[in-house]
């Protein structure tokens, strides 16, 4: 499966678990839904996690990476640091788009 190239033109917000490598963003929301991810952890869980590893409003996050099968898991720099996370959490963070 071909990769996407960023899209410069990205206008409106979007979710990182939807993202691809070059993608940049500023967090403008973490949120959580759903009771349970599949290793039983709780949205309230999910979102202290991010929030731990620096997923915050205003953070800037560009996607580096994803991984071959499926894409799963991706890795991003939330302003310097990398993070390798699974996509069933970044579902979890919405993005209002930055330029490269």
């Amino acid at each position: 499966m071909p990769k996407a190239d960023p899209d410069p033109e990205r206008a409106e917000p979007f979710i990182l678990g939807e993202a691809h490598p070059g993608d940049l963003g500023v967090i403008i929301k973490v949120r959580t839904g759903g009771d349970r991810d599949r290793d039983g952890l709780t949205a309230a869980e999910i979102e202290l996690r991010l929030l731990e590893f620096g997923f915050v409003e205003g953070a800037r996050v560009e996607v580096l990476h994803e991984g071959p099968i499926g894409g799963d898991p991706i890795a991003v720099r939330v302003d310097g640091i990398r993070i390798a996370l699974r996509r069933a959490e970044a579902m979890n963070v919405v993005l209002a788009p930055e330029a490269a």
